[in-house]
């Protein structure tokens, strides 16, 4: 029996409003917006953002040390509309889901698991907010909204699943459990690297380094790696900004450039090892997978070549969640279908 159509459509309207609300959410945070809204989940006790001169008067009076900035104020809560769209999407692909629990081949566990992670998400969007910017919790709200994608693709992909044959790998040279070693390992550097991108931009390291290749005319500047890479900042400050010194932030956006050298040829190599293979599906990532890591290089190097442009940055940000999915999507591949090695 195949999947239900109102479970395709929801799932394909999930992704699309994830994808809106990444590109939202990293937009958020490069304009510098991500308090624009000084409360949650309304914005200065209000669901719009106060424009008129007396509710702007009442708001600053509210928060007297948050004065109304009505452009990012609207930014945050466009975010915020469109997260909260997303959330109603998968509250309703949940309970819509009870019915279908004991269909086979229905993944009714994976709707609950979305659920799960989109009520865990919310609770991150209220404090990134409430605790100010606090990088773990920013970084910790990145890599929850790329998981949230990734859910939602793999849901789709075992819908459209349902009631299909799955044709096995044809594989040269090396089997389904090598393959598999390869795309693991390629996907936990790509977390790596995710985490580190999203750590640089919590803590406003992106312009650390402002020239290329060298880090401000030296090869190897003085870095605080320690400093750069504590974990346990406490809660109170405001983290708008960023409060780490100059050789923190250096280590932080060194590290980066490192991880995205080793990431890119690792993934560069991948693409070849898929591309050896006579199925025609890992061949069509193979050319995914070198077009996306490509591009996603030459957008790193244009955001230090240009001074962390706003398109550019949000579309570094993008291309990071593409590459996600991407090796999700892979992974998925080489765990679902059985290998057939042709020598």
């Amino acid at each position: 029996m195949f999947a239900p159509l109102w479970s395709l459509r929801l799932a394909w309207l999930g992704i699309v409003i994830v994808c809106v609300v990444i590109i939202l959410g990293a937009w958020t945070r490069l304009a510098d917006a991500g308090l624009g809204c000084p409360d949650w989940p309304g914005c200065y006790g209000s669901l719009l953002v106060p424009t008129e001169p007396q509710s702007i008067a009442a708001a600053e009076a509210l928060y007297p040390d948050a004065p109304v900035d009505i452009a990012k104020g609207w930014l945050e809560m466009i975010h915020r509309y469109f997260a909260t769209g997303l959330g109603f999407v998968i509250l309703l692909l949940s309970l819509l889901s009870w019915r279908y629990r004991y269909q086979l081949g229905y993944p009714f566990k994976h709707s609950q698991l979305l659920l799960a992670m989109v009520i865990l998400q919310g609770t991150f969007g209220a404090w990134t907010v409430t605790w100010k910017l606090l990088p773990q919790v920013v970084t910790s709200h990145l890599l929850g909204g790329f998981m949230t994608a990734g859910l939602l693709m793999l849901f789709l992909i075992r819908l459209y699943q349902m009631g299909r044959p799955v044709e096995a790998l044809r594989l040269v040279r090396l089997s389904q459990k090598q393959l598999q070693r390869w795309v693991i390992a390629g996907l936990l550097l790509l977390v790596v690297q995710i985490f580190l991108g999203g750590w640089m931009s919590a803590n406003y390291a992106a312009m650390a380094c402002s020239d290329l290749p060298a880090c401000n005319g030296e090869w190897w500047p003085e870095q605080n790696f320690r400093q750069g890479f504590n974990l346990t900042q406490i809660l109170g400050p405001n983290y708008l900004g960023g409060l780490l010194d100059s050789s923190s932030r250096k280590a932080i956006h060194v590290t980066h450039r490192i991880g995205a050298i080793v990431l890119t040829v690792y993934m560069l190599y991948l693409g070849l090892i898929l591309w050896r293979n006579p199925d025609q599906r890992l061949r069509y990532l193979a050319y995914t997978t070198w077009a996306l890591i490509t591009l996603q290089f030459a957008l790193g190097l244009a955001n230090i070549y240009f001074y962390l442009p706003l398109p550019i940055a949000v579309a570094h940000n993008f291309g990071a969640a593409c590459l996600f999915l991407l090796m999700l999507s892979l992974m998925y591949l080489t765990q679902s279908c059985r290998g057939a090695i042709n020598e």
